[in-house]
């Protein structure tokens, strides 16, 4: 299914509108603006094939990024982090006809920054790529005994 942008025919002939300050006269702008934030993946030329998921959970002591790569090898992916982002960057062979053609996905995540960047590791299995983020030691959660005198 594509999806295509409805555009309003221009008329030749202008007129002025009725109501010439209505409240909705900002409306249909919003509402196409919130539709080009939401389906912009969507309807780009590269459409959602350039895109995969990612979760984002964390524990007391690390922040995990799970992808989901199905069909890719472990020799196609890049893992990267540069200043408070982690991209993840895959290559793989997508099968259309008897043409082959690599198909390139890449997404881009803000991390924490107590996050030890050195000190970050991945593993892949099953398609499913983690890569586990160790916070800082200041970050993680403390526990403090009260005295009660």
């Amino acid at each position: 299914m594509r999806l295509v942008r409805y555009t309003y025919p221009n008329n030749s002939r202008s007129f002025a509108p009725a109501f010439p300050f209505s409240s909705f006269s900002g409306l249909e702008s919003e509402i196409g603006r919130l539709f080009d934030a939401a389906l912009g993946d969507f309807t780009s030329p590269q459409g959602a094939a350039g895109r995969f998921p990612v979760d984002l959970y964390e524990d007391k002591d690390n922040t995990y990024v799970r992808a989901e790569l199905p069909g890719v090898s472990r020799e196609n992916i890049s893992v990267e982090t540069v200043d408070d982002t982690l991209t993840i960057s895959a290559s793989r062979k997508a099968k259309e006809g008897e043409a082959t053609e690599a198909v390139s996905l890449s997404r881009s995540v803000n991390i924490p920054e107590s996050v030890q960047s050195d000190k970050v590791t991945a593993s892949y299995e099953n398609g499913v790529l983690t890569v586990t983020l160790p916070k800082k030691e200041e970050a993680k959660p403390r526990k403090v005994s009260v005295s009660v005198s």
